[in-house]
């Protein structure tokens, strides 16, 4: 993965002064988290997360992913929708980490959220569900070579288990979409469209 965590922004997690609480809404539910800057989307929710929660099902139990996790508002509701999920907050910034973990424990849900570095998810560890708001502007090469590396983790199924990703569409998402089926054979659903961003939904 050194790779892809090389077009990263890394950092350390922030210190007291530099956290602030926002309020945003997650599952549903009104709540306060803390976010950061140097991290993605450190204002709330950004435009496309929003979409893929509003548009993507209750995930699955089992063993779920959060690719890019930033503070982690794609996780915290991953787990607050299914407490039958174990949540993994995959990303490569210490900084975003230590948000989620944060923001777990305010949410009550921090049994659930494991907020790792990529190479800290155990090998044998498979998915019943990918979300993600994947990092686009890190350059084609590196995005695909993250997804050559966790789709192939997904467990078989269809919905609400798979990949759900939300990508503008004038950054390329039908493309993604034909790269996924024709590089790694597996069927990519465009679901719907909302607000410039397309949800794309890959099943194994």
């Amino acid at each position: 993965m050194s790779t892809v965590s090389d077009h990263y922004f890394t950092s350390e997690p922030a210190s007291d002064a530099e956290r602030r609480l926002v309020a945003v809404d997650l599952a549903g539910r009104a709540a306060e988290v803390e976010v950061a800057g140097g991290i993605f989307s450190p204002g709330g929710i950004d435009k496309g997360t929003r979409v893929l929660l509003d548009e993507v099902p209750a995930p699955p139990a089992g063993d779920v992913l959060d690719l890019g996790c930033g503070w982690g508002p794609i996780a915290l509701t991953m787990a607050l929708r299914n407490p039958g999920a174990t949540v993994w907050a995959v990303d490569v910034n210490l900084r975003a980490l230590d948000l989620v973990r944060r923001n777990a424990d305010r949410l009550g849900v921090a049994e659930q959220v494991r907020a790792v570095t990529p190479d800290e998810v155990p090998d044998g560890v498979t998915f019943t569900a990918l979300w993600s708001n994947p990092p686009i502007r890190v350059g084609k090469a590196a995005l695909h070579d993250m997804l050559r590396h966790w789709l192939p983790r997904l467990s078989p199924g269809g919905t609400p288990g798979g990949a759900w990703m939300v990508v503008q569409k004038n950054l390329g998402s039908d493309s993604l979409a034909r790269w996924i089926e024709a590089d790694l054979g597996l069927p990519t659903e465009r679901v719907t469209s909302s607000k410039g961003f397309r949800v794309l939904h890959t099943t194994r």
